[in-house]
């Protein structure tokens, strides 16, 4: 009997983009961040390097660190776009 080969899952770790406020949680973003992400403006903006180019992650957005050392943005989902 053939066993289904299960994907290969890259666990990471995430962190979400704190209210422009919260001055704690910005150090600790900015100390796990490094020099992968600059602050962009005081109303919290974040641009992160990802394997994709440069990305700007918004307060309520998440960040992920892969196991591969890789950062993504993953938007918040009340986030509305416009063309």
């Amino acid at each position: 009997m053939r066993r289904a080969k299960t994907p290969e899952f890259d666990h990471g770790a995430a962190l979400r983009v704190p209210p422009a406020s919260d001055r704690r949680n910005w150090q600790v973003l900015q100390m796990w961040l490094g020099d992968s992400a600059l602050r962009i403006d005081e109303s919290g903006l974040v641009q992160v390097a990802t394997p994709a180019g440069q990305q700007v992650a918004r307060p309520g957005d998440w960040i992920v660190l892969t196991s591969g050392g890789d950062f993504h943005v993953a938007c918040d989902g009340a986030r509305v776009f416009h063309s």
